[in-house]
């Protein structure tokens, strides 16, 4: 990689990009369809740049791009012109010239004097269509001309074989030269072969630009293509190594009139040197059939549900375990933290990809204390990725990165979570020595200074140096701004971590092992030593400050790391009461959803990475909890910004958005950088879904609770298709709050959900220290076991 002297490197921006997706293939490229290796633009697997450019020329001109749009996940159609193709003016039968053809569709675009010109308009529409192993193309060049049209379609192309960190970095790849393989080219070395080939161009009389859907081969009479097939050609066509630069496939085409000329080539790349592989077999989840007041959360659901499909993964080996990749560009492989949320949120369309993402991170659990990987024994990884990451080398295999204080206790959770919506008992059995695994990191590892309190710092002086969700090297501040020093013990870590130890003391105790009362004592240690340590005064009343810093002092910034820490029961009712008034207010809530940190620190900035912007992940973690406790309008709040931002970027949430006040913006502002489709962002609208209808199933005991947002203040839902221990159910909410189950397994019984109390909030704002015999937890948090 290689980069100008002159200009300092930067991440690339793909705010105005079009992206598709087949896990592990995507493809970025600009809204005209072209792929010029600017940027992240490219062809990637996994985190290797297969093609850096794929240019379309005709007659040695690009097209001129007119409209695109994307069908599902892993399709894109992009529709452009080529005016004044020909040169010369068509003839009449007698010889005299005809008149020119008016522009297709332009006429309010083109100069009248343009018209005189000797020339035709042809409509290219390039179809793309991103496979598990590539890419394939369409190109159907049309003329509504009288006269036939003679052109040159070409497609130039590059590959530099980037990896995807040098990418990230703002670094220009060089081009490789290739080498002739057939009728094709070949881009080669030790690992990966990139293969590229062209069908020979067919002209079809029968279907007029547009007629057929993207990916879609339009069938044509086999005497038909004989007799009117032109052969692709390979430039140069001589023998031998081809040049970076001069690789190009060509097509001297003839398009009768009114007809279409169609041309198909296609990229296929073979690769030892990835993380992670295509996942195989069907979806692992049911798809639910959602009606709803709200048309928005209806469309928010399906495009997410498609974006998932594209970014299922599995292991090289070929466990036969499937997981989310995080996200497109910068993520697409196996990331503890998100794939575990984003497997948890999907929990109620089934237990599979639950089972599946547990047991590929088990497998990575670690083994040993490793200063320069973060592994330390029982702690869940991070991150995967091929020849390694922040220092951590592993040449030719996959390398694992340990950089992270909260996916152990969130694989807990899973785990935990998974049981009780079904998952089968011989599974999660299967998965306990796991279980004591990760209980004992939190105990051992997790707390490094004995303070109680579950911590982080990076010791290799490479890795992340904020391991928590907001893992930005500036994104845990003090109010005044100051950037804390570590170790840092965050709020919500503490929150999962007692959540962790109630949910492992129910599977110890459900499965015979001992220790139940160990991690029920560990969780009440832990909330008292919280209520004590972690709680600020501001100018609203009291919160959770962010975290506790290396001397102990509360990080006091106010932020949205506090809504985590609803429905982990950590919080009793009043202090629940005091987050969900902080979460609703203006500094917080802006109309799109949760700001990361309020308007009221200063280093508050709506278009950063973890200080101001709003992640959708982050605010359905937050609605959840809120409609838990019980807080139907201030979660209706968040998720009605949400929507709105959901419609404004078409339905396909990104990683993030700026943090700007609704009533300042019409539209979120785009985070250049965010990565879209991510699956955290995609299962958010799952978690809405659920908190909406309310479900809380406990498989083992045969029960279901059902807790609906109070007021219902998304209006009626009818989901058919959701799952409870593997069977399909319908769950129905009408408009005043009603919820009604349909196709329950038997073995599974409705019952009376505890009502959360929601205690007054005090004028004055203040917080009364609960007495010592206080609950740790409100009765609505409390486990079963």
């Amino acid at each position: 990689m290689t980069v100008s002297p002159h200009r300092q490197r930067l991440q690339p921006l793909l705010h105005d990009l079009t992206v598709t997706v087949s896990a592990p293939v995507s493809a970025l490229s600009g809204h005209d369809g072209q792929i010029r290796g600017d940027g992240v633009q490219g062809v990637f697997y996994a985190d290797l740049r297969a093609l850096s450019r794929a240019v379309l020329r005709v007659d040695g001109a690009e097209p001129e791009p007119v409209m695109h749009t994307l069908d599902g996940p892993h399709s894109a159609w992009f529709v452009a012109l080529v005016r004044g193709l020909g040169g010369s003016l068509a003839s009449s039968p007698d010889g005299a010239p005809a008149e020119p053809e008016p522009a297709i569709g332009l006429d309010h675009l083109v100069a009248s004097d343009s018209l005189s010109q000797a020339a035709q308009n042809v409509r290219v529409d390039r179809i793309r269509r991103v496979t598990p192993d590539g890419l394939a193309e369409e190109i159907r060049v049309a003329s509504t001309g009288s006269a036939p049209v003679r052109a040159t379609v070409a497609v130039d192309l590059g590959c530099d074989l980037a990896p995807m960190a040098e990418v990230r970095r703002g670094g220009t790849g060089t081009e490789q030269p290739a080498r002739r393989d057939g009728a094709g080219l070949v881009w080669s070395t030790s690992t990966t072969s990139v293969y590229v080939t062209a069908e020979d161009a067919v002209i079809d009389a029968g279907a007029g630009p547009g007629a057929v859907r993207p990916g879609a081969v339009q069938p044509v009479p086999a005497q038909s293509v004989a007799a009117q097939s032109v052969a692709a050609q390979l430039v140069p066509a001589q023998p031998g190594d081809v040049q970076p630069g001069q690789a190009r496939l060509v097509w001297p085409v003839e398009v009768p009139p009114g007809q279409t000329v169609t041309l198909r080539w296609r990229v296929r790349v073979v690769t030892t040197a990835a993380a992670v592989a295509p996942a195989r077999g069907p979806v692992e989840w049911g798809r639910p059939d959602v009606v709803a007041d709200d048309r928005r959360l209806v469309r928010l659901l399906r495009r997410s549900l498609d974006d998932l499909a594209a970014l299922r993964l599995a292991e090289p080996a070929g466990t036969g375990d499937t997981f989310l990749g995080a996200g497109v560009p910068w993520y697409l492989t196996l990331f503890g933290r998100d794939s575990i949320w984003a497997a948890r949120m999907l929990l109620p369309t089934g237990t599979t990809l639950a089972a599946g993402t547990l047991r590929t991170l088990a497998r990575r659990q670690g083994l040993r204390v490793d200063a320069s990987s973060g592994e330390e024994p029982g702690k869940i990884m991070h991150e995967l990725r091929y020849g390694g990451l922040f220092g951590v080398r592993a040449d030719d295999a996959p390398a694992a990165y340990y950089g992270t204080v909260d996916a152990t206790a969130l694989w807990i959770s899973l785990l935990h979570d998974a049981w009780r919506w079904g998952m089968p008992e011989a599974e999660v059995a299967a998965l306990l020595p796991n279980l004591g695994s990760a209980l004992d990191w939190l105990a051992r590892y997790g707390d490094p200074d004995g303070d109680g309190f579950v911590r982080y710092l990076d010791r290799s002086g490479r890795g992340l140096a904020n391991q928590g969700w907001k893992d930005s090297g500036d994104a845990v501040r003090f109010r005044d701004g100051r950037i804390a020093a570590g170790p840092i013990a965050l709020c919500e870590v503490q929150g999962y971590a007692y959540q962790a130890a109630v949910h492992g003391a129910a599977l110890l105790s459900a499965f015979g092992l001992p220790g139940e009362q160990q991690w029920r004592e560990y969780a009440a240690d832990l909330a008292h030593r919280f209520r004590d340590r972690f709680w600020v005064d501001g100018p609203d009343g009291p919160y959770p400050a962010l975290a506790l810093d290396r001397d102990g002092r509360p990080v006091d910034a106010l932020t949205s790391n506090i809504g985590h820490l609803l429905g982990t029961g950590l919080l009793d009712d009043a202090e629940s009461a005091r987050v969900a008034r902080a979460l609703a207010g203006p500094a917080l809530s802006g109309g799109y959803g949760l700001r990361t940190m309020s308007t009221m620190d200063a280093a508050f900035d709506p278009l950063s990475y973890h200080c101001g912007s709003v992640w959708p992940h982050d605010t359905a973690i937050a609605v959840s909890g809120l409609a838990r406790a019980g807080y139907g309008a201030e979660a209706a709040g968040l998720v009605e910004g949400v929507l709105a931002a959901a419609e404004a970027f078409g339905y396909r949430l990104p990683e993030l958005y700026g943090g700007d006040d609704r009533a300042t913006l019409e539209r979120p502002v785009p985070y250049p950088a965010a990565c879209r489709p991510q699956a955290w962002s995609a299962t958010a609208s799952i978690a809405i879904l659920a908190a909406g209808l309310g479900l809380e199933p406990d498989v083992p005991r045969g029960e279901l609770r059902l807790r609906p947002m109070a007021g219902a203040p998304l209006g009626a839902i009818t989901a058919r298709g959701l799952r409870i221990a593997g069977q399909p159910v319908d769950v129905t909410l009408d408009g005043a709050g009603r919820v009604s189950v349909d196709g329950l397994p038997d073995s599974v019984r409705v019952v009376a959900p505890v009502a959360p109390s929601i205690p007054v909030q005090p004028q004055d704002g203040s917080m009364d220290s609960p007495a010592a015999g206080d609950p740790v937890a409100s009765a609505g948090d409390q486990p079963n076991r």
